[in-house]
């Protein structure tokens, strides 16, 4: 029998439509106490850390699914959300809607009922740390899925297979072949992909997200920045996986999690790149990139910083280098000046593509593999979704992604503005080194707007 239980709390009166309209504007209005969070004290320091954590988490959860949820699925037509676990597979959203223990199947169904807010059920998914975040009004057995599905007759139900968005493709052959079996033919002809509705779940923001996100940017550069400094190398002793596990290090002792595994740091130049993260041995003159992603809660980042090991007498990287990284700075502000909420991410790319190839001296190239014509400078852009993953599920400015480019940009979307310049120095001969930019900000009313500090020089190792 279904159970009611108590859960996220509606203002009287009040759609849920009508709720976000108040609250989820003012979310972007909120980014400055978001950049408070994120100066927070480091969890080293605090000894209630992990209960702030907690309650953070759960915050975050209830948000989503009073304020994000309702316009995800109304937008795209869905009257029914069904979303499947099994253990030892959970789905990828299952963080999101409050994790829980599934002993065999369980499930989180969403339904549309026309009231303000949508109705959340779960069936066979439990756990003290899920009740201790009460979220959903119903609990039932997964073995009643049809029939609570029949009481409800919704005309179509999302499921989560994808053709691109992996976040949205978490439902497995065997149990897409269950779900179908339990729902029965008639039910089971009105399934559909649900791929878009995870894509504006997941990629929309409420201001609790806002909060985590700028704070796992703050991690992430501040880590980094300590990373490429005199603090962890030094030149002729520090390997490039040296600094690498140091940075890993720094995240076990914050209980952080990370994007991409280990940090990406290697050679850009003078000489070979050499191995990535490996047994390269720092020196003076090198310039070395670091490509990472920090996980806070629930968000994720995607950065990069630049570090020049200074030679003895030199206080400053080679003037060529220093003019190739102003080139890409002008480059990186291309980009912020084409992007406004209501466009597609691919008509906003298209846009500064088309500048990039009208400005003298640039050319549209391809990723590490520049142009012989030493005159002109390469450019690349993957301007890419992120925070829900270092690479994320919504809008995003890159052609790898090309569904998503075809996403509408919104206020409150994650944007990780990255790019690649590749140009000549002449400190350094005819081969062409490359500049790369990545900082993460955050889609509003006024275009884009960095979540933390973004990076505005090449750092310097004596």
């Amino acid at each position: 029998m279904v159970r009611p239980i108590r859960s996220g709390v509606q203002l009287q009166g009040e759609s849920a439509g009508m709720q976000w309209k108040r609250f989820g504007s003012r979310a972007l209005a909120l980014a400055p106490m978001a950049l408070a969070v994120a100066f927070a004290v480091p969890a080293s320091a605090n000894p209630h850390e992990a209960r702030q954590r907690w309650e953070q988490l759960c915050q975050i959860r209830k948000d989503k699914l009073d304020l994000i949820l309702p316009e995800a699925m109304r937008e795209n037509g869905i009257d029914m959300w069904i979303v499947a676990s099994r253990e030892g597979h959970d789905d990828p959203n299952a963080v999101l809607l409050g994790g829980g223990y599934v002993g065999d199947i369980g499930y989180y169904v969403f339904t549309d009922r026309g009231a303000g807010r949508i109705e959340r059920g779960t069936m066979g998914v439990g756990g003290a740390a899920f009740d201790q975040c009460p979220l959903y009004d119903l609990k039932a057995s997964p073995a009643e899925l049809r029939a609570f599905v029949e009481a409800r007759n919704p005309k179509r139900i999302g499921i989560n297979v994808a053709s691109e968005i992996g976040t949205a493709d978490g439902l497995s052959h065997s149990l897409h072949e269950k779900l179908r079996a339990d729902l029965g033919a008639d039910l089971s002809a009105r399934l559909v992909s649900a791929e878009k509705l995870v894509s504006d779940f997941r990629s929309r923001h409420t201001a609790t997200e806002i909060a985590a996100f700028t704070r796992a940017g703050e991690y992430s550069r501040t880590i980094t920045e300590r990373a490429l400094s005199s603090e962890v190398i030094t030149p002729g002793q520090t390997t490039t996986g040296d600094v690498a596990w140091w940075m890993m290090e720094q995240l076990h002792k914050e209980g952080l999690g990370n994007s991409f595994g280990i940090p990406s740091i290697y050679i850009l130049g003078p000489g070979p790149r050499g191995p990535v993260s490996g047994d390269h041995v720092i020196q003076p003159g090198d310039l070395i990139t670091m490509d990472w992603g920090v996980n806070f809660l629930t968000a994720f980042t995607d950065m990069k910083r630049m570090a020049y090991v200074l030679k003895a007498g030199e206080n400053a990287p080679p003037p060529g280098v220093q003019r190739a990284f102003e080139k890409a700075v002008a480059i990186r502000q291309m980009i912020l000046d084409v992007i406004k909420p209501g466009i597609t991410a691919g008509e906003a790319l298209a846009a500064v593509n088309r500048q990039v190839a009208q400005t003298p001296g640039l050319v549209l190239g391809r990723y590490d593999d520049p142009s012989a014509d030493g005159k002109v400078s390469d450019v690349v852009i993957g301007s890419h979704s992120v925070g829900d993953l270092g690479h994320g599920s919504g809008p995003s400015m890159a052609d790898f992604n090309p569904l998503r480019m075809t996403y509408t940009l919104r206020p409150s979307n994650f944007l990780s503005i990255e790019l690649f310049l590749y140009t000549q120095v002449p400190e350094w001969g005819t081969r062409k080194i490359k500049i790369p930019l990545e900082d993460n900000g955050i889609v509003t009313e006024r275009g884009l707007e960095w979540s933390y500090p973004v990076n505005s020089r090449i750092l310097l190792v004596k």
